[in-house]
């Protein structure tokens, strides 16, 4: 015969169940042992039996589990001795389990605002005394109030952590993509660098093998493999810029200098590969930030390759700048000969990617300069303007999100260790970075709505409960307590004697409350009576003092038990 296995979840429910069940079952039976003149059936044997039904009930109707046991609350109003019972322990035990498994708060308020009418109800209906009509407005609304607002702070705080650890689970994998496509943008930068540097120096290398072409000391042969190994590496830049076209999608910024390379050694180069370049420098050479020598690098090599490739054999004319706050950098090259390619409008042709200008004006725009470029006397020209020091924010306003937000914008400073260069922070991926922050900040901020109106019924429920509360009972305790005739004064009142010689003995007013059993008792003919307690006990029952008056005289005083004889 096959085994059945229960599922680890639902057998830990039984379990739970049992032990709670087992728990409750013993402070009832302590309760039953406790009592006097209690009944096995309707004070033990019920109460199991509700409980039985209300504990498993409580996982899918939770209020209707802690109506169940409320109403033995309500049963134990009946008892002529005293209205506390262990049954507000498992009515404590329930309520906390309704506000751990129900989310909103409207229907168990509801079902709470039900048992507490059901229990004034049975007060009113079984005509009881002060002192069970101030449990049925003290404890039990205490007992069912109280621990509910226990189970709902303990389900926040479960709902928090799990909440926590899920959004730290998707922050993580968002973070890893986050970093994956760090580095591919990180590889793809690099190879439009590459781009940049490589088809420069191609482009030089096919200039010098043109100027070989024209010596005269080749053979034919010698000429046609020049003009081939020409083509080919004429082949090769454009076969580099079609392949970093498609590895860099969006155009970007390079990963940084050559080590150890200026402006002075690019030009050298430019030179000594025979391209007819004339440079000059004007002005003290001030102190550049790295971004911004980096940036004017990246002008002379793009525009120098674009005049190599575009303009061969046209002469070049470089002219560097510095005034008091910023650099201007002009390149113009001539028109080629007239056996030589056409210069196009703006820079390379679009077949060849047109990653070189945009990408360099991009950079340019990034560092707070300006970029122009264009034809000019049958040339071509680019000039930029780049200040000193690069701008502390972005040029570009921050996007606007659909919430009203701004995006954050890296700023640059000394003190915080965050603080990125802004041709860093397009490494980044911005627009997974501010979902992340706008998704983490809801979520924050509905996880602190909640605990704060946790924390605000917490408070508020006992502090209105108490404004309700504590005035009745300090009322209850001064009735009881201004209606007490002491035993003495009871045996100093002499039968006959006028109200007017008997009133210094007597407590300010009679007790209000006094039992069915008290009143049913029978009287003298034409008298009235009056009821005074024995004692200041306040949560127990005391023997009642009657007294019993005919025309303002005492005409008869006995003694009324607590309980019914």
């Amino acid at each position: 015969m096959p085994h059945t296995r229960i599922p680890l979840p639902a057998a830990r429910s039984v379990f739970g169940d049992v032990a709670l069940w087992g728990v409750l079952a013993i402070a009832t039976g302590y309760g039953f042992r406790d009592a006097s003149a209690a009944s096995p059936t309707l004070d033990l044997l019920l109460p199991l039996v509700v409980l039985a039904v209300a504990v498993p009930l409580s996982h899918r109707r939770p209020g209707a589990a802690v109506f169940l046991v409320n109403g033995l609350c309500a049963l134990g109003m009946a008892d002529s001795a005293t209205p506390a019972n262990a049954h507000v322990l498992s009515l404590a035990a329930l309520s906390c389990l309704l506000g751990a498994r129900v989310a909103a708060a409207r229907r168990p308020l509801l079902v709470l605002a039900a048992c507490l009418a059901v229990d004034l109800v049975t007060c009113a209906v079984l005509w009881t005394q002060a002192v069970w009509w101030f449990y049925a407005l003290t404890v039990l609304p205490a007992a069912l109030l109280l621990p509910w607002l226990a189970g709902r702070h303990w389900r926040g705080r479960r709902e928090l952590v799990r909440d926590g650890w899920r959004l730290a689970r998707s922050l993580e994998e968002r973070q890893h993509l986050v970093a994956e496509r760090a580095r591919l943008t990180e590889r793809a930068d690099i190879a439009a660098d590459m781009h940049d540097s490589l088809g420069h120096a191609l482009s030089l290398v096919a200039l010098r093998a043109g100027a070989l072409e024209l010596s005269p000391d080749l053979t034919d042969r010698d000429r046609t493999d020049l003009a081939e190994l020409r083509g080919t590496i004429a082949d090769a830049v454009e076969q580099l810029r079609e392949t970093v076209a498609v590895l860099h999608g969006p155009p970007g910024t390079g990963a940084g200098l050559p080590v150890g390379d200026t402006v002075e050694d690019l030009l050298g180069r430019a030179i000594a590969s025979g391209v007819p370049l004339r440079w000059e420098r004007r002005g003290p050479v001030p102190a550049l930030s790295p971004l911004v020598e980096r940036g004017m690098y990246r002008v002379v090599q793009e525009a120098l390759t674009n005049a190599v490739k575009h303009a061969p054999g046209g002469s070049v004319t470089v002219g560097i700048t510095h005034e008091a706050d910023r650099t201007s950098v002009s390149i113009v090259n001539t028109a080629p000969p007239a056996d030589g390619r056409a210069h196009p409008a703006e820079g390379p042709p679009a077949h060849a990617g047109g990653w070189g200008l945009t990408g360099l004006r991009e950079r340019v725009t990034v560092l707070g300069g300006s970029l122009r470029t264009g034809l000019y006397q049958g040339g071509f020209h680019v000039t930029a303007v780049l200040p000193h020091q690069p701008p502390s924010r972005s040029a570009t306003p921050a996007p606007t999100t659909r919430t009203g937000l701004r995006m954050p914008v890296w700023t640059r400073g000394t003190h915080d260790r965050s603080a990125r260069p802004p041709e860093k922070a397009q490494h980044r991926s911005p627009d997974t970075d501010t979902v992340t922050t706008l998704e983490s900040a809801r979520r924050l901020a509905a996880a602190r709505r909640d605990a704060r109106r946790r924390s605000v019924a917490a408070f508020a429920a006992p502090v209105a409960a108490a404004a309700f509360l504590v005035p009745s009972a300090v009322y209850l305790a001064w009735q009881l307590t201004t209606s007490v005739l002491p035993p003495s004064r009871f045996e100093e009142l002499r039968l006959g004697r006028p109200r007017t010689e008997l009133a210094p003995l007597l407590p300010a007013r009679a007790f209000p409350h006094p039992p069915d059993h008290a009143l049913s008792a029978p009287r003298p003919p034409g008298s009235t009576c009056e009821f005074y307690r024995s004692g200041r006990d306040l949560l127990d029952q005391v023997d009642l003092y009657r007294l019993c008056w005919a025309h303002d005289t005492l005409v008869a005083k006995d003694t009324v038990p607590a309980s019914r004889p």
